[in-house]
């Protein structure tokens, strides 16, 4: 199957063959959602048992701590008599096969199909968010399917995916699901691509990695008044995920949505770049990423092309080898350049590949190393 035929078919099914009651656009319809007694009740990990049933979460610097009945911020994980459970273990509220390039990784098996699901949940609440209908909802309030780890993976078989993406809403707050799916999939020589906002503690981000193969974290901002104010989180969490992931060898893109005059500030993008790249190094992409108005946050225009424009050349100024130009079909700033003859090497046209130059990992012109996963 060429690249034109694998769009077709995954824009027209999108999992409607899969599984009863998916929508042309990879979501559930609407329907009922699902009922109470279809929660799952799988045991969480990272949690610290306290007196009176009480409970502390350690899988997110939220550090919840909950009382009998109670619920984690991020709505999914429930304090039981003084146990800790995660309700929507195989709960998949949203399913699709996307580009790779959709996540977007650039630098990780381009042009191959990523077999993509979430559940209900977030552990932040972006007052950007694209996909809040499921992500700032609770299990009860999503119509979901059960899919086991098994029949995740058999699925993905059957679709001739190479790719398992966690993606869509948060996959931290599937943790369990997600872990427990990758180390399947492994087995079966596919590969796990997490699509996060970084939002996660060291230890169970160091399990994670042991099982994923790449990961793609969403920087909000490089300032922490735009993180409290419009995502409810902290910053310096997300700052020392980018370093774990890089230190790990886990291959690692950032995506940053430039929303304009909130985070659009080019002396603070120029001190982002300066940070990443003497803390990971230049060759992790970065991607700047249009934004549109969406949920909360619909007084604000799209953001100029002009802006990403500069912000892309402060960033290459900086160092940063691989810097991309995002929800911008057709810009040139999708497309990747050796940085060091300057040619272009992967032509690309929003999510497909048009060309590519690179004899195995090397510039097809020059020799020189692309950084990546390229097969």
């Amino acid at each position: 199957m060429d690249r034109r035929d694998f769009l077709k078919g995954s824009l027209s099914c999108c999992g409607l063959c899969l599984l009863p009651g998916l929508s042309a656009a990879g979501f559930f319809s609407p329907g009922s959602p699902l009922p109470a007694s279809r929660l799952s009740r799988v045991e969480a990990r990272y949690y610290r048992k306290l007196p009176d049933r009480e409970i502390k979460c350690d899988l997110c610097p939220r550090f919840c701590r909950l009382g009998d009945k109670e619920r984690g911020f991020c709505g999914v994980r429930e304090n039981q008599d003084g146990r800790y459970y995660t309700l929507v273990y195989g709960q998949v509220a949203s399913l699709n096969v996307d580009p790779i390039e959709k996540k977007p990784f650039f630098h990780f098996l381009p042009g191959s199909g990523a077999f993509s699901l979430a559940t209900a949940g977030c552990n932040l609440s972006c007052k950007f968010c694209q996909n809040w209908e499921i992500s700032q909802m609770r299990p009860e309030q999503v119509k979901s399917v059960s899919l086991s780890p098994e029949a995740l993976v058999a699925a993905c078989e059957r679709y001739d995916c190479p790719v398992i993406a966690y993606t869509y809403t948060e996959p931290v707050i599937f943790f369990e699901y997600m872990f427990d799916s990758s180390q399947l999939a492994r087995k079966k020589g596919l590969r796990n691509v997490v699509v996060t906002a970084g939002y996660i503690n060291p230890e169970p981000l160091a399990d994670l990695l042991r099982v994923v193969d790449a990961v793609k974290v969403d920087l909000k901002a490089f300032n922490q008044n735009f993180y409290s104010e419009y995502v409810r989180g902290e910053l310096q969490p997300v700052l020392q995920t980018i370093k774990q992931i890089a230190r790990s060898g886990t291959w690692l893109e950032i995506v940053y949505l430039v929303v304009p005059t909130l985070n659009d500030n080019p002396a603070e993008i120029r001190d982002m770049c300066r940070y990443l790249k003497e803390e990971i190094g230049p060759d992790y992409p970065v991607h700047f990423s249009r934004f549109h108005p969406m949920y909360l946050v619909k007084n604000l225009p799209p953001t100029p092309v002009s802006t990403l424009e500069r912000l892309r050349e402060a960033a290459l100024a900086e160092g940063l080898h691989y810097v991309y130009v995002g929800n911008v079909p057709g810009h040139p700033g999708e497309n990747t350049y050796c940085p060091k003859c300057g040619k272009l090497i992967i032509e690309r046209y929003g999510y497909v590949i048009r060309k590519k130059e690179l004899s195995g990992n090397k510039c097809r012109y020059c020799g020189q190393t692309v950084a990546g996963v390229w097969s």
